[in-house]
């Protein structure tokens, strides 16, 4: 029997072609842009609020806030209505298409993460779990 062979070229192009995200890796609302503005205006050292997620909790990680001096090299810059937040660049991919909000009542004001990555939580809702 006869083997066939296939061959086939693959070309390497320079493009001068610059990759534009089709849509922001997170998203906030516009209760979370007012208060990241507030935050930021309050303390005059950040130029962002840097945002990631940690290894804690009953679930497996939670997520930080932290004020950031500084872009990191890998961090994924999100401007939106003119705040600026920074990915850790190891929660990029758990956060992708994210909502951020920030909600107020009387026992309570904190921001909340709408994460459509998330496949459970613990008990009390500090701490979540990705697959």
């Amino acid at each position: 029997m006869a083997q066939q062979v296939v061959s086939s070229v693959v070309r390497a192009v320079r493009s001068n072609r610059k990759f534009t995200p089709q849509r922001a890796a997170i998203k906030l609302t516009p209760s979370a842009v007012e208060k990241v503005r507030d935050l930021l205006s309050a303390n005059r050292d950040s130029v962002a609020l840097r945002v990631g997620v940690r290894t804690r909790g009953c679930s497996g990680l939670s997520y930080t806030l932290e004020h950031a001096s500084e872009k990191k090299k890998m961090d994924e810059e999100v401007v939106q209505d003119g705040v600026k937040i920074l990915i850790d660049s190891k929660a990029q991919l758990t956060l992708l298409g994210t909502e951020m909000d920030y909600v107020e009542n009387k026992l309570s004001s904190e921001f909340v993460f709408h994460n459509p990555n998330v496949k459970g939580t613990c008990g009390c809702g500090e701490s979540f779990h990705v697959e």
